[in-house]
């Protein structure tokens, strides 16, 4: 099984995002091989606050996360974007 981490600028300097990233990498190696999905890909998006987040509870919600996907009960597939519309006045 194949997974992705992300963490955007926005949630600190490079030090705070690899720490995230790491604790992510260290869940997915721990719980994909028994709750992943075969031939799926996992991407974890880092947000606010999940550095100071209590490990035990980030554990247990990724795996009730896990189990909602595997249930089929996951956020429905995302279309293709849409271009953003110009934004702008009157020319």
């Amino acid at each position: 099984m194949r997974f992705g981490v992300t963490v955007t600028r926005k949630i600190g300097n490079a030090v705070v995002r690899n720490r995230m990233k790491r604790r992510f990498r260290a869940l997915l190696r721990e719980l994909l091989p028994e709750a992943g999905i075969a031939q799926a890909d996992h991407v974890l998006i880092g947000r606010e606050g999940g550095v100071e987040r209590d490990f035990a509870a980030l554990r247990r919600e990724l795996g009730e996360a896990l189990a909602r996907a595997a249930a089929g009960k996951g956020d429905p597939p995302r279309g293709p974007r849409r271009p953003k519309s110009r934004q702008g006045g009157a020319r």
